[in-house]
């Protein structure tokens, strides 16, 4: 018969945060009684007590020649909480805090089919109000958010993607005078912001606007969503841009963190 007293755990605060931190332990690697007792500070049989209630209750798994891991209850929680927590909630500190530190617009969208879906934006207090609002879609090879939606995708996505937002001729009717991109550059732009972890919009969409963009990853390292610092020329000069890579990209990281990415 198992010792059920194994299973007792002490009370207490000090016990709560000891269980925590043996969550914690294992999560960093440690997969045995003796290297969760020295990162925690505790003897082996409290190390024992915590590791086994956790294990009851399904927070830690205990598997043969391997030794502790993260158990069901903590993936199944993770989901319930990524799922308890809208985007736009979470995100919303951090994008105010770039629209007080910038002054431009600021954007977030997320992918639904090959469309950009706009989530929220902040207007900026530099140049003209956009045309972009909560609810409006534009094609993803087009913006620089989209492209930030795109880091990850092989590179036959990106044609299709080009060569269905891009008119075969080179030639917009909606704005005669600009000149369209081919698909040779568009190609090494993208290489470029791969590399760079983050994405431009250089009037690619809309006459006179750019914009800066970078991605948003979930708990799988999968992009999710983007945001964007965007502003009209005369605001958004090509030095500022690249000023702006580090600002969008902590930023893209620091919701990132929120999502478990």
């Amino acid at each position: 018969m198992q010792d059920d007293s194994t299973k007792i755990a002490p009370t207490g605060t000090q016990t709560l945060l000891r269980g925590l931190a043996v969550v914690q332990a294992v999560a960093n690697g440690a997969r045995d009684l003796k290297d969760i007792a020295r990162v925690i500070g505790t003897t082996r049989s409290t190390t024992h007590r915590l590791a086994s209630c956790l294990v009851d209750e399904r927070y830690l798994r205990v598997l043969p020649k391997v030794g502790y891991l993260l158990g069901p209850k903590l993936i199944e929680l993770g989901f319930q909480a990524r799922e308890e927590l809208p985007l736009v909630t979470l995100a919303g500190p951090y994008l105010d805090g770039l629209s007080v530190l910038t002054g431009d617009t600021i954007h977030l969208a997320v992918r639904e089919d090959d469309e950009v879906l706009y989530l929220h934006k902040n207007p900026g207090r530099n140049g003209p109000e956009m045309r972009s609002r909560v609810g409006h879609r534009m094609p993803l090879a087009r913006t620089g958010i989209g492209k930030a939606m795109l880091l990850d995708a092989p590179v036959g996505e990106w044609r299709r993607l080009y060569e269905a937002s891009h008119p075969a001729d080179g030639k917009n009717l909606q704005w005669p005078e600009h000149q369209e991109v081919s698909w040779e550059q568009f190609e090494e732009r993208m290489r470029s912001y791969v590399a760079g972890g983050y994405a431009f919009d250089l009037e690619d969409n809309e006459p006179s606007i750019r914009c800066v963009a970078a991605p948003i990853r979930d708990a799988s390292r999968k992009i999710v969503a983007a945001i964007s610092i965007a502003s009209t020329v005369p605001y958004m000069s090509l030095e500022k841009m690249t000023g702006l890579i580090p600002v969008i990209t902590h930023a893209a990281q620091q919701i990132s963190a929120e999502l478990g990415g």
